[in-house]
């Protein structure tokens, strides 16, 4: 089954050099200088897509500051918030949007959002946007899932915590809903994430499990996870990305910052690259190295009649005489010409 598809003009499959998409989130800091200096920067740093997040804290919690929706949690980068308060501090106004997306067109870059509850997608279709992301913790959320995949938009979607179950059911929604063009983003719901539980060998077995495009929302440091998704076939990677994690923000801990966010788009596409396919013997770039690999030479002026010995047929570099492997069949021989020293290994030199 191919599962390849597009977003706009932008190929997304296992053919074509990784997706790379830089997630804003909040790392605007309330400020739409700032979220539009993050659009150019992540435009200049070659990401082929920007990612917002659409909601407000009244549509995504309750204004509660007790129990469960305060974070005590001392491992947290967000303890001593409540959910309602954080959100406010991280939401994307919604007028903001427009601007956003209308930067990021102007630079050659697409940009889509997360949705996270109905009138987010209605909203988002009046901005025409390419495609949609679901979030992992809303990967469960299977009427919002219907909602989305009934815009016929590609979507994205991480799968975080859900269980091999939990996503059939997601992947079930989505194309009975009708739609194909989906890839499902191996992600770990820790922030940050360490690499040793991205567990990045689960992207080929999701692939053969729901036989769509698959991919990594990645919320480790650095670029190496990415990289070794690429390796393990994911054609989609996630990060989030600042200015600067100095300037602070909910997300700037575990977002990459521009010069690191290049080298994402170029180690990736090289990691793509480097994939191939099984091969053995010698590549066309490789034909000219034949010359230094080993073989048999005469090493010294020898006479016709004269036996090949230790001391006159050497192993040695440059590789255009006869292959090492026939050094002690010769031993013994006999030469039927004059030979130089220097001279490469034929058999037709013998007697």
């Amino acid at each position: 089954m191919n599962s390849e598809f597009s977003i706009r003009q932008r190929e997304i499959g296992r053919n074509n050099p990784p997706f790379v998409i830089a997630e804003m989130s909040g790392n605007h800091n309330q400020s739409v200088e700032r979220a539009l200096s993050i659009v150019e920067a992540a435009a200049e740093s070659g990401a082929h897509a920007l990612k917002l997040q659409t909601y407000t804290a009244d549509t995504i919690t309750l204004d509660v500051s007790h129990g469960e929706f305060f974070i005590k949690d001392d491992k947290s980068l967000w303890k001593g918030n409540n959910l309602h308060k954080l959100y406010q501090k991280a939401y994307t106004p919604w007028e903001w949007h427009g601007p956003i997306m209308q930067r990021a067109k102007e630079l050659g870059m697409l940009c889509f959002s997360t949705p996270f509850d109905n009138s987010a997608v209605d909203f988002l279709e009046t901005l025409d946007v390419p495609a949609y992301k679901i979030a992992s913790f809303e990967n469960a959320d299977l009427p919002l899932i219907r909602k989305v995949a009934g815009t016929g938009k590609p979507m994205i979607i991480s799968t975080g915590m859900a269980s091999a179950a939990e996503l059939d059911e997601t992947v079930h929604t989505i194309r009975e809903a009708g739609c194909e063009q989906f890839v499902l983003l191996k992600c770990t719901s820790t922030y940050p994430a360490t690499p040793e539980n991205t567990n990045v060998l689960t992207i080929p077995h999701m692939r053969e499990l729901f036989g769509c495009e698959v991919g990594l929302s990645d919320h480790t440091m650095g670029v190496g996870a990415s990289v070794a998704a690429v390796a393990h076939g994911a054609t989609v990677i996630e990060k989030h990305f600042t200015l600067r994690r100095a300037d602070g923000g909910v997300d700037s801990a575990f977002s990459l910052e521009p010069e690191e966010l290049k080298m994402l788009v170029v180690e990736t596409e090289r990691a793509w690259q480097s994939l191939g396919c099984v091969f053995y013997g010698t590549t066309e770039a490789e034909k000219e190295s034949r010359q230094f690999r080993r073989s048999l030479y005469i090493a010294e002026d020898i006479k016709a009649g004269q036996e090949l010995t230790q001391e006159n047929l050497r192993i040695i570099r440059p590789g255009l005489g006869l292959p090492p492997k026939y050094y002690d069949v010769l031993l013994g021989r006999k030469v039927n010409q004059d030979v130089k020293k220097g001279t490469a290994m034929k058999w037709e030199m013998l007697g």
